[in-house]
């Protein structure tokens, strides 16, 4: 094992249990913040409308209990690859459910990983964040997947960051409330990641000043 994996492996172990540990423990009645339900996700963003895909009762009983939404939105030119957007809210992580990140999940829908790097995402009116950009092919298509974690209107790339602050919120507020923000494109021929990044911020952008209606602050 490397030296470099196996103290990642380490962290990771270590933070799993002391969640597990923490949570488990805390005796009392965890609060549960109000929320507005995802259904209710604007249908129209950025000047594209969209159309809602139900999750199945196999999807949902993978995801465990949560609110989940997923809309497709299309370029109301016709001209430019829809968009994916995928958010997923738990209320209580104090059972164990959590996140799935795309990368566990993926693969085992058949499509290849090309490239998997974090990015820095800026928007007006809210500090910039990291999030994890990842480059997927299948059967001669390309498509990029733009995720991150995110909790009391902070966004985190790491699976292992998104646990540490768990943990700290449990200590400070009671609260084990999270979620993840998935967005993904087919890309254009040719196109490259940078390219497919910046043809989606405009959709991006208008998705995450409605977060903390939908995932609580």
């Amino acid at each position: 094992m490397r030296p470099a994996f196996g103290l990642r492996f380490a962290f990771a172990a270590f933070l799993i249990a002391l969640t597990a540990i923490l949570l488990q423990a805390r005796s009392r009645i965890e609060v549960l913040p109000q929320h507005l339900p995802l259904a209710s996700f604007p249908a129209e963003l950025a000047k594209w409308d969209s159309t809602e895909i139900v999750q199945d009762n196999k999807t949902l009983e993978v995801l465990g209990p949560g609110d989940f939404m997923e809309r497709v939105y299309q370029d109301p030119n016709g001209k430019l690859p829809s968009i994916d957007l995928f958010l997923a809210y738990f209320p209580s992580q104090r059972a164990g459910e959590t996140p799935h990140s795309p990368q566990h999940c993926l693969p085992g829908s058949g499509w290849n990983p090309e490239q998997n790097v974090q990015v820095t995402l800026a928007f007006p009116k809210h500090a910039a964040f990291a999030a994890n950009r990842y480059v997927i092919s299948k059967g001669g298509e390309r498509r990029l997947v733009l995720y991150w974690f995110w909790a009391h209107d902070r966004g985190v790339a790491s699976e292992y960051w998104a646990k540490f602050y768990l943990i700290k919120d449990a200590i400070r507020m009671n609260r084990s409330d999270g979620s993840l923000v998935r967005i993904v494109t087919s890309m254009l021929p040719g196109e490259t990641p940078d390219a497919a990044q910046e043809r989606i911020y405009p959709l991006t952008s208008a998705v995450v000043p409605l977060l903390d209606d939908y995932i609580p602050r």
